[in-house]
């Protein structure tokens, strides 16, 4: 079954850190109508479509859910090239591991938006959890930062003290847990709670995704 354009709509805003309000201003679009697509109570027309695929780089038949191929990214000298440092799991139990092969990748240096090179590490998306915003062999941008902005943020995750995962974390500020969630719903949520917090960490939270079109 496709993906529901609001469903995809949300996170790609929340990917990108962006309240209603901001993306709304951003596209040209009201507040009002981003929170109907957002609930699925109105369908954009397909010039908003377009808007919406030229703001986020995605293809339109992403945006609907039926392909998720990005849209080819325009071509600059001014790049900074990132070493793939090793692998994060979509799924759980997977040890993290630092293991550069030599795999490298480039990225424009406005994708960094002010930030600096170093505040920034590429991981390689391992497994099929975080379908369809982010799938087996895509390639992350993550900005280094030991908290998440908000509940509901994806990060990447250490936790049990050895494996790292790429989630959805939700919490409740003041409590003693933390979930894990997936965006595929075939897969399951993960609490972690009381002691083992003690062995979980925020590595950073995604900034930018890089895909290859097969």
């Amino acid at each position: 079954m496709p993906i529901r354009f609001s469903e995809i709509l949300k996170e790609l805003r929340k990917r990108d850190d962006l309240t209603q309000e901001q993306l709304a201003k951003n596209c040209g679009i009201s507040k009002s109508a981003i929170s109907m697509y957002e609930n699925g109570n109105r369908t954009p027309d397909f010039e908003t479509l377009e808007v919406f695929a030229d703001y986020f780089n995605v293809n339109l038949s992403y945006l609907i859910g039926e392909g998720q191929k990005l849209k080819a990214p325009q071509i600059t000298s001014d790049i900074v090239t990132f070493p793939v440092v090793g692998s994060i799991a979509a799924g759980y139990d997977e040890i993290a591991v630092e293991d550069w092969s030599g795999e490298t990748i480039d990225i424009p240096a406005s994708y960094l938006r002010g930030h600096k090179k170093e505040e920034f590490f590429v991981l390689s998306v391992h497994g099929d959890s975080m379908y369809p915003i982010y799938m087996d062999g895509d390639k992350v941008l993550v900005l280094r930062q030991s908290t998440l902005n908000r509940s509901g943020e994806i990060g990447a995750v250490l936790y049990e003290g050895e494996n790292a995962t790429l989630k959805k974390v939700e919490y409740v500020k003041g409590e003693n847990w933390m979930r894990l969630v997936p965006i595929n719903p075939e897969f399951k949520p993960k609490t972690i709670e009381g002691a083992a917090l003690e062995q979980c960490r925020v590595l950073g939270v995604p900034r930018l995704l890089v895909r290859d079109i097969k």
